[in-house]
């Protein structure tokens, strides 16, 4: 346990106000926040889980997924317990959903050596803070970036339902993002399923937020059968999208199957992707991808100049690369891509024991 950064007293209703999210949890004495592991002991707001965590793997870094952030690399990845959102369709709601501290202590020191262990093996680029939403606890994320930062980067899959304070604290340590999108951004979907207010409005800011300042940003949109799946939306998620990041702007639809409290929906149409994939198109951005459709064409990087792959994927894996120094080897455009695509070296996570010197 540790005193939090992200919180101010408000002496007008005298309580702790949490600003690690949208939510702005406002707590009294011993109150935890919606999350689960954010509490109020004697006037001062802790993180409950500081460096207990309920998850790690290897991850290929595809499966983040970055497609345009040192592409077949591998991610040393982490999770909690706890979330800021109550997703009916959740995934990893089991630990996500699960609104108390448990998994195991690891330090900093340690997620440093066994990132050098694995590195050069795995080609290990990256700790990627997912499985749950990390702005939750980005205080550890913020100390161990000190360390870490030396020889990786630091990345976030994240809901994006962050405040502005939690925007401007983790802008100064993370070096790219996944801002996974539920239904298209609509609002009354989010209110539904997921159990948050204004939902496009704040996710939309912070994705704004985050690209100003530098942070390569890439988007999931988990498209919803039935519920969340409405192409005006889409349409207008990719405007918005292309309009601030032009030649940057990076988007994968990702194909929904049942979970949780959804197992009684089917799993998305893929005529309704591609229908997505063909409105992003239109909207102007240029690298569109599908995700959780194993084969399909829209795995692949595609030179925008002559229209050939300069990155083959097949689920989690480079296979093939046509670039170099990121320059298409047919045309030689230019690719906005941040490191050198290789080919990947792990297709599926490997869990790890951090306590034993093997994997």
């Amino acid at each position: 346990m540790k005193e939090a950064i992200l919180y101010k007293f408000d002496e007008k209703i005298n309580r702790i106000v949490c600003t690690a999210c949208a939510r702005y949890c406002k707590l009294a004495e011993d109150q935890v926040g919606f999350c689960g592991i954010r509490k109020v002991k004697n006037g001062k707001l802790y993180l409950l889980n500081y460096g207990i965590f309920s998850s790690f793997a290897l991850d290929p870094i595809e499966k983040k997924p970055f497609f345009h952030f040192y592409p077949g690399s591998t991610a040393l990845s982490f999770g909690t317990t706890g979330c800021n959102f109550a997703c009916k369709y959740c995934c990893n709601f089991d630990i996500s959903q699960r609104r108390r501290v448990e998994g195991i202590e690891i330090s900093i020191e340690k997620i440093y050596e066994k990132a050098k262990e694995l590195k050069e093996v795995f080609n290990v680029s990256s700790i990627t803070f997912t499985y749950n939403e990390p702005s939750i606890y980005s205080e550890f994320i913020y100390d161990a970036s000190k360390k870490l930062r030396k020889d990786f980067k630091i990345t976030f899959v994240s809901n994006g339902y962050l405040s502005d304070e939690a925007i401007d604290f983790v802008s100064n340590f993370v070096d790219a993002i996944d801002i996974d999108i539920k239904g298209n951004a609509n609002n009354e979907f989010a209110k539904k399923f997921i159990g948050v207010n204004n939902y496009k409005e704040i996710i939309f800011n912070a994705i704004e937020e985050l690209f100003r300042k530098g942070i390569h940003v890439e988007i999931t949109d988990l498209v919803v059968p039935r519920v969340g799946e409405n192409l005006e939306d889409c349409k207008k998620l990719c405007k918005f999208l292309y309009d601030l990041m032009g030649e940057k702007s990076f988007i994968h639809f990702l194909r929904f199957f049942p979970s949780y409290k959804m197992m009684d929906y089917p799993e998305t149409d893929l005529k309704i992707l591609e229908k997505h994939i063909e409105i992003a198109k239109k909207e102007g951005i240029k690298y569109v991808y599908i995700g959780n459709v194993w084969g399909h064409e829209n795995e692949n990087t595609f030179c925008p100049n002559c229209g050939k792959i300069v990155i083959e994927r097949y689920g989690f894996s480079v296979v093939r690369v046509n670039l170099e120094k990121n320059r298409c080897k047919f045309c030689n455009y230019e690719l906005p891509l941040v490191g050198e695509a290789k080919i990947s070296r792990i297709n599926y996570p490997i869990f790890i024991d951090f306590y034993d010197s093997r994997l």
